[in-house]
Order: structure tokens, then sequence, then C-alpha cells
């Protein structure tokens, strides 16, 4: 069973600095399935570490040396800080340590048929999506996504040892470390500021990580991103576009419509000809790229039509992205992971195909970074919001510097349409603005990477019980 850890022998007993992340706790419970003594620590307890611990999974809440319990192996994340005690503490002891992409690409090379989703947008449900198509085909793939799919109750799931489906995030290049058969370009933008020089570093690394992949593997990515077509002009692998825009590209989509829930349905075009009509039950018209990347990967996998078309019926959406919470005294709450200007602009227009009387978006930026690279972005990207909140930037990994603020985005925004951004100093004062404004027949979406969510379970709160739904 050690052989994914290749030139680090006898490995029993492994610790993860940071095992509450999403791909850290998804990486623990496979390698606890397959019989290794997993430990790990986070900087605060959730429901993610719960969950661990209930499986047996040792969790400590902070980090110190002490909770490392003598391992064999440590892995860390590319968060985890250099002067972090307990990553220190192994190099000082001589404990080999391995960053989560590493282990990640090691995990990839014990399937043969691996896909690896990469894009500045679209990654998680993308890679939901396919998971959804191969589980309906019977193919039993391994996945390994950046949120709780509903299908698999978590983030994870172990499967067969053919088919391994995984997210590449971009940030500090750690997709180039996997090692896939076919790998996924949705899109190419400049984010990551804290990393990323400019869009052309950006660039760069995308076409390393589209090098990666075997001449008998598949580069799939959309025709109408110019960035990654520019990518895809310089490889000499396998090569599949799809595209919203050209009826000529290999997998296209015709005759688009919105339903009442902002529901897409199109017309599925392989080389041309039409294959069928297929229905998403997630809502956006951006949604429809993300659903034809996943018909390009699944048919290289050998799905038919009718095993693609029920995979994306039968897929309901991935918590935190574009995720119906419930109705409040009338009022229809979503939450949302987006935050950069793109994606923003995408989620707010796949709400407003909802036709909610007013939209309502409480907005968390995330990082000091990418507020600052992207703030005149920023400033449009909310148009099709009624009104916007803001609350404070979510730090993550920066420190504050006083440079940037989110009562600059609010300022910026107001400067196009005057009075439509309001900045609250706390999500308790957030929640109750909202809930003193709204109205029945609106829409109200928490929206942002970090912990804005809570948000809306204080929203939620403060209605009466009979009201809620």
């Amino acid at each position: 069973m050690n052989n994914i850890l290749g030139d680090i022998p006898g490995v029993r007993r492994i610790h993860f600095i940071g095992i509450g992340g999403i791909s850290m706790s998804g990486l623990a419970q496979i390698l606890f399935g397959r019989g290794f003594e997993v430990s790990g620590s986070d900087m605060t307890a959730s429901d993610v570490t719960d969950k661990l611990s209930s499986m047996g999974i040792a969790v400590s809440i902070g980090h110190d040396p002490k909770n490392m319990k003598s391992p064999d192996l440590v892995i860390y994340t590319a968060a985890i800080r250099d002067d972090n005690p307990e990553l220190l503490a192994a190099r000082r002891q001589g404990i080999p340590a391995m960053p989560r992409s590493v282990l990640l690409g090691r995990l990839m090379t014990d399937y043969s048929d691996s896909v690896a989703v990469a894009g500045t947008h679209g990654k998680t449900t993308t890679t939901a999506m396919i998971a959804s198509i191969l589980l309906g085909a019977g193919k039993d793939p391994t996945i390994h996504v950046g949120g709780n799919l509903k299908a698999i109750g978590g983030p994870v799931r172990a499967g067969g040892h053919k088919y391994f489906v995984t997210e590449a995030c971009e940030y500090r290049e750690s997709f180039l470390e996997l090692k896939p058969y076919i790998g996924i370009i949705l899109n190419i933008e400049y984010d990551h500021a804290d990393y990323f020089r400019d869009l052309a570093h950006v660039r760069e690394s995308f076409l390393a990580f589209a090098g990666l992949i075997p001449k008998n593997g598949y580069v799939i990515a959309c025709a109408d991103d110019s960035n990654a077509m520019t990518v895809m002009s310089q490889l000499s692998c396998n090569k599949v576009a799809f595209s919203v825009k050209n009826s000529d590209a290999d997998w296209s989509a015709k005759c688009i419509t919105i339903d009442g829930n902002g529901f897409p349905e199109f017309m599925l075009c392989g080389n041309g000809e039409e294959s069928g009509r297929v229905s998403l039950k997630i809502p956006g018209r951006h949604n429809v790229y993300n659903a034809l990347a996943s018909v390009a990967a699944c048919s290289v996998l050998g799905c038919s039509f009718d095993e693609i078309r029920d995979g994306l019926a039968a897929f309901t959406g991935i918590n935190r992205r574009l995720e119906f919470k419930g109705i409040v005294d009338e009022v229809r709450l979503f939450d949302d992971y987006a935050h950069h200007p793109t994606e923003i602009s995408a989620s707010l227009s796949a709400l407003a195909s909802a036709r909610p009387k007013k939209l309502w978006c409480v907005y968390q930026p995330h990082t000091y970074s990418r507020t600052i690279a992207l703030l005149t972005q920023f400033a449009s990207a909310f148009d099709k919001a009624g009104t916007v909140v803001m609350v404070d930037i979510y730090a993550a990994r920066e420190k504050d510097t006083g440079e940037i603020s989110s009562k600059d985005i609010v300022s910026e925004i107001n400067k196009i349409q005057p009075g439509k951004a309001v900045y609250m100093n706390s999500f308790e004062s957030a929640a109750q603005y909202v809930k003193d404004n709204s109205r029945s027949g609106d829409i109200v979406v928490t929206m942002g990477a970090g912990n804005v969510n809570a948000v809306g379970d204080i929203f939620t709160g403060l209605a009466s019980p009979s009201s809620k739904i």
C-alpha cells in the first residue's frame, strides 16, 4: 500500500498540517482508508475536523509539535508558512515533509485514467459534474473535489483504480505536481496576485500544466477563451475544444434556454452533429461551459450520450456554489464561493435570471493582494445586484498593511452607481441590515471564499421559526 510514496519506505504514520482544508481532509480520508495511521492539526475546529475525528483520525486544534505523535511523513499545504512550529519540528527531526500537491500527484499515478480540472473559475463544479456522470455510468471513480458533493457525502470518494478525478489548483503552481491523463483548461485569467506577476505569468503556468499530459493523453480547453487557445496551440498531445459560440468546435452548445429557476437547457453538438438536449439542475449560463468540459472528458473516458445526459441531470450542485440555503421570510437565500470579478458577475447573472424582485449581495473580499490588483474590475462586477453589502476583507494567508480595505470597493462601486453599495463592520450588522430592508420575493446571496456564509446563518436566526423553509 506504500507504492504511492515511492522513495519514502516504511511509512505507517502520516501527519497533515492544515487537515481541516477540503483537499487535505480528502487526502487524509483516502490514506486512512488505505490503512495508514493518520493524524492532523488545524487552527480552528470545523464540521470537517469533527467528521475526521468521528472517523478515528486524531485531530488537534492549534499547531504544536506535540500534536504529531512521531509520524513517518508530514504533509502540508501551500498556505503553511515555513515558520510553522510543526513543520519546523519535522525538519529538525529529519522527518520527510511533503507538500499536498506532491502527494496528490503521486496518488494519481495509481490510476490509468486520471482527470485534472484546471482553470481560474469553475474547477469545483466541473470536477463534480464529471464525478456525477462517472458515478451514474457505473465507472466507480475515485473523486477528490474542493467541496461537499451530496452524491458522495463529502469531498472525497475512494473508488476503483482506473478512474481518478480531481481539481488542479494553479495557486503557487501546485498543479505542476500532478500526473493527469486528461487535463482540462476551463479558462485563464489573472488572479492570485500574491504569486503571479501578471497574466503572461499565469499563461506560462498553464502551458507548463498542459505540458504534463502524455502524448497519448488529452487536453480539453475552451475555444471561447483566447488565453486557453494560446496554450492549446502549443501542444502536441490530443486536443479537444468546447465552445458556446462556435459550432465547429469538437463539442458545442446551441439553442440555450434558461428557465424560471435560472437552470439552462441546450442542444449538445459533437463535431457539429446534434447529440440531443441536455438539461442542468444548477443555475447560470456559465455552467453550460462547465457542462461542455465535462461532456468532453467523459466522452474520452467512454461514456455514452445517455450516460452523460443523465449524469448532468442528476447533478444538483455542490456546497457554496450557488447553493440554495432555504426561504426565510419569503426571501430566497443562497451562498456562493465567488471571489474573482468574473465569478461574481457570472453568479449574480445566474441569480438575476431567477427573476427576484431585488437581488441582495453580501460580499466578503478574499485577500488584500487580490483586492488591490483587481479593484477596478470589482467595481463593475456587481451590476446585476440591487444592493451590495460589503463586509471586511478575509485575510486568509495575508497580513493587513492598511493599503486597501472593503470601503475602497464600496467607493468604486458607488462612483458608477451612487448608493448601490454599503459597508458593514460586522457580520451581525450586515445580517440585520438585510433583514430590515429585504422584502418578499427578494433573493439574498452571501458571497466570497472566506466565512461570509455565517451571515446567512445569522440572517436565518433573525427570522421567526415559522418563516423558515
